[in-house]
């Protein structure tokens, strides 16, 4: 319990420090290169995304094979960034994040030089894929482990970082599959595997050059270590069981995760077949619904800070969610459906930034790695199975029922644990007021503190 008190204590000391940058130099560097790392490594991800199941389609025609290689590599990729946490903690988001893309570097080259001379059976494919899945799941957590210190060093407050570092994962979902679709049918998939592998490289590349491992502010007590790696392990799962705040927004995203990839791989396409709107009609509410969420999280990056946090989570959230899942089921028309989806846009641009910097403020610099992989990791939980969710529903109720029960299902999520006591928690301590353990608990809700995502704790789909 002493390690939680002082947890506890840190987290009041992190959103009273939140309230506004510390004063000294201004450096940018680290901010800049960790969004461009950021931007490096998600685009080869989203590239990989589009080119692989194409590479496996067309040079072996099996469907089944083309569904098996995406499940070779997130399982591998939410499995060890659940487990890496300690050894982020021991060793260092830096060296982590830059072994385990140049990892995958290695494992994306490999496949396009094997498959040139020959070499290359669907079962080396598969452990290649392994590979980048076990490599980039702890590089990628290990990345969102430089936010905090580096918007220190910048001077800005931290929802800056993360409304930046959200639209940054916007885009490179945006960008990402266009890169994809333009290298393959120009190129061949082939080459798409090696533009993955070059992405890779270069945020090894600039990790490596721009970025120090965070240390702990001058105000954080420290946190007590216990044991070895699997009394770490545990400590981080204790930690994100008994911060009440944290544990709540950790599976409020694991749901809607679940929801979104049940809109997104089934719902979506179903309702753009049947309602006679085409193929084309996927890709038009995606763009849309990327392109006002990134305007969104730019605006959030700069404005954030003085917004009351709940009330815009509790916007956002609710128009990103069920007005989307309604217009569809409903039959309204594509230029009705694309305005509301830019609308939800807008609104869910704002969640990311906001989410993402209180679970920063509630997580002590030396349990950053072992508390939010593993946050991570659940809140990717349920991802896998939205698909069969969404197929299930869609069987048994048909589209339009579907639509309206996953849009029910989301507002519930939102909005149960958003009206909550405990969320009260979401507002910013100001430097006036007590830093007191009884203050801390009340934000975490009795208990340690402290969380994404895009990739934070991320909103998938919503992101």
């Amino acid at each position: 319990m002493a390690t939680q008190h002082r947890a506890a204590s840190t987290a009041a000391d992190n959103g009273a420090r939140a309230t506004a940058p510390e004063a000294g130099p201004r450096v940018l560097r680290g901010l800049v290169g960790m969004l461009s790392a950021n931007a490096a490594a998600l685009s080869a991800n989203r590239v990989l995304s589009i080119a692989l199941p194409w590479f496996v389609l067309t040079t072996t025609g099996s469907v089944g094979k083309t569904g098996l290689v995406a499940f070779c590599q997130i399982v591998p990729y939410v499995i060890s960034q659940a487990l890496a946490g300690p050894i982020i903690d021991r060793i260092g988001p830096k060296r982590i994040s830059v072994v385990g893309d140049l990892l995958s570097t290695a494992a994306m080259a490999t496949a396009p030089l094997l498959y040139l001379t020959g070499n290359l059976p669907f079962g080396v494919l598969l452990a290649l894929l392994a590979v980048v899945g076990v490599a980039d799941g702890p590089a990628n957590g290990a990345k969102g482990l430089f936010v905090p210190s580096a918007t220190r060093a910048a001077r800005v407050p931290i929802e800056r970082g993360t409304g930046l570092s959200a639209a940054v994962e916007r885009t490179a979902t945006t960008v990402g599959p266009a890169l994809a679709g333009v290298v393959v049918t120009a190129f061949g998939s082939l080459y798409a595997l090696w533009v993955t592998a070059a992405l890779f490289a270069v945020s090894a590349l600039i990790v490596s050059t721009t970025l120090t491992d965070p240390v702990p502010e001058p105000h954080e007590t420290p946190v007590e270590e216990s044991g070895g790696y699997l009394s770490q392990l545990r400590q981080g799962a204790a930690f994100l069981r008994d911060a009440k705040l944290l544990r709540s927004i950790v599976l409020m995203l694991a749901v809607t995760n679940l929801l979104d990839q049940a809109f997104m791989s089934v719902l979506l396409p179903v309702w753009a077949k049947e309602s006679g709107n085409g193929a084309a009609a996927i890709g038009l509410v995606v763009s849309v619904f990327a392109a006002t969420s990134i305007i969104a999280a730019l605006v959030a990056a700069g404005v954030a800070e003085r917004l009351p946090r709940r009330t815009v989570y509790l916007i956002g959230f609710a128009l990103g969610g069920l007005p989307r899942f309604a217009a569809m089921a409903l039959g309204a028309p594509l230029w009705l459906v694309l305005t509301v989806l830019a609308v939800g846009g807008l609104g869910s641009g704002f969640v990311n930034p906001i989410v993402g910097a209180v679970t920063y403020e509630l997580i002590p610099t030396p349990l950053l790695g072992r508390v939010k992989t593993l946050a991570q990791a659940v809140t990717w939980a349920g991802i896998p199975f939205g698909g069969l969710l969404g197929a299930g529903l869609v069987t048994l109720t048909g589209t339009s029922t579907a639509l309206w029960i996953v849009g029910g299902l989301y507002l519930v999520a939102i909005a149960l644990p958003g009206m909550s006591r405990e969320w009260s928690g979401m507002r910013k301590q100001t430097a006036s007021e007590p830093s007191t353990i009884d203050a801390a608990d009340d934000m975490a809700g009795a208990g340690p503190a402290r969380a994404l995502p895009h990739e934070e704790p991320s909103v998938h789909a919503a992101a």
